[in-house]
């Protein structure tokens, strides 16, 4: 049976009657927590001026006051510390205005809105990519044409990418002067000092021999530029990535390097050819004169031999002369005998007499001076014979030569 119909005694869902039992009121409910707050503090409620009590807000005590103003000053306190980690640095800002840097701890500092802090990494080493974009997922990168394009001295394009790595050096200056992006100011610097290094130099030199004077150079330039703005930035490195024409050209520009090189090539074998037969001909320069001058020292002392003894020579002729006479026409004889293979024979002796002939040293000698004056050699013992029948020596001969020299 519901509860509003007939016969249910007119009772309502909470189990009371139609009559002075509802539901409790929201103002009563309110009243209570009053009383119940206003006690706890050890404080009565403030009477109305009908005389009814609990109608107006309840009075706090003196102690209950400093109990509340200690507590919410002590969590106001407790608010300004602060902990900066290792490698990071505090800027404290005092009504917004720089107060000081504190370093790694813990650190405290009126709360706010007095006082507030702010944390800055300044050992994080930041990477910029000027001229190209990388992907560390795909690892691949993406070139940016109108941060890499620029122009050289000789009016040359180049497409040249830098990487430059920074750090912060003073925070107070970077969270004062700096309000963009930390890595587009950055970027926009770099691309401002390669523009300006790279203008001053040809295509030539930035593309073959001069990447790391000029990565020195923007490093330099990009430095003075952030220190003129004092944006609070160390730049740690300027790196050069890539430089070469653009793909339009490339093709030509490799031929003129391939060229390049082998002139290189060509001048360093050219070089070593050099420094070996230069040596080489100085090493035999130097004997041969060394030989010249050992055979002039020859010769002269050969000279001032004969001549000494001609000197000697002619003093004995001058003692006496027919003995000195034939003693050089024996000598001279003897010298030239000496190298002759004709043989002498006296047959006034006797027929009888048994003649060894050393035909072996003979046709040896014979083909020696034969080698050295003509080509007739003495290949037998028949042209030793013949030889021996050509000189024709006869007793009278000799007797004739013994004749003058007995005179």
């Amino acid at each position: 049976m519901a509860w509003n119909e007939p016969g249910s005694d007119n009772r309502d869902p909470w189990g009371q009657g139609n009559g002075q039992n509802g539901p409790p009121d929201l103002d009563d409910l309110i009243k209570d927590l009053k009383k119940k707050f206003s006690g706890f503090l050890g404080g009565g409620g403030r009477k109305s001026a009908g005389g009814g009590g609990g109608g107006g807000m309840p009075s706090l005590g003196g102690k209950a006051w400093v109990l509340i103003v200690l507590v919410l000053g002590l969590l106001w306190a407790a608010s300004g510390f602060y902990v900066v980690e290792e490698g990071e640095q505090g800027v404290e800002l005092q009504f917004g205005q720089y107060k000081q840097v504190t370093e790694a701890g813990l650190r405290w500092h009126l709360p706010y809105p007095v006082e507030t802090v702010e944390i800055v990494n300044v050992q994080q080493i930041r990477t910029v990519e000027v001229g190209y974009r990388s992907n560390t997922r795909s690892n691949q990168f993406a070139t940016v044409p109108q941060e890499a394009l620029m122009l050289t001295k000789d009016e040359n394009i180049i497409d040249i990418q830098f990487a430059v790595q920074y750090d912060i050096k003073d925070p107070r200056f970077l969270l004062f002067n700096v309000s963009e992006n930390l890595d587009q100011v950055v970027r926009q610097a770099t691309e401002s000092s390669v523009r300006e290094v790279v203008g001053r130099n040809t295509m030539d030199f930035a593309i073959t021999g001069g990447r790391a004077e000029i990565a020195q150079e923007t490093r330099l330039l990009l430095q003075n530029i952030l220190d003129r703005y004092q944006t609070g930035i160390n730049v740690k490195a300027v790196e050069m990535q890539n430089a070469q024409p653009p793909s339009e050209v490339k093709g030509a520009f490799d031929d003129a390097v391939k060229a390049r090189e082998d002139e290189v090539k060509f001048r360093n074998e050219a070089e070593a050819y050099s420094n070996d037969i230069i040596p080489r001909a100085r090493g035999s320069a130097s004997r041969i004169l060394q030989e010249a001058q050992a055979y002039q020292a020859s010769v002269v002392a050969k000279a001032q031999g004969e001549a000494s003894r001609f000197t000697q020579v002619l003093s004995e002729y001058h003692k006496a002369p027919g003995v000195t006479r034939d003693r050089l026409y024996i000598d001279a004889m003897e010298q030239v005998l000496s190298r002759s293979t004709k043989i002498m024979i006296d047959q006034s002796a006797g027929g009888n007499n048994v003649m060894y002939l050393p035909l072996d040293q003979l046709i040896r000698r014979r083909n020696d001076s034969a080698g050295r004056t003509d080509p007739t050699r003495f290949d037998d013992a028949g042209g030793i014979a013949n030889s021996l029948a050509e000189t024709g020596i006869s007793r009278s001969g000799r007797s004739s030569r013994t004749g003058r020299l007995s005179e």
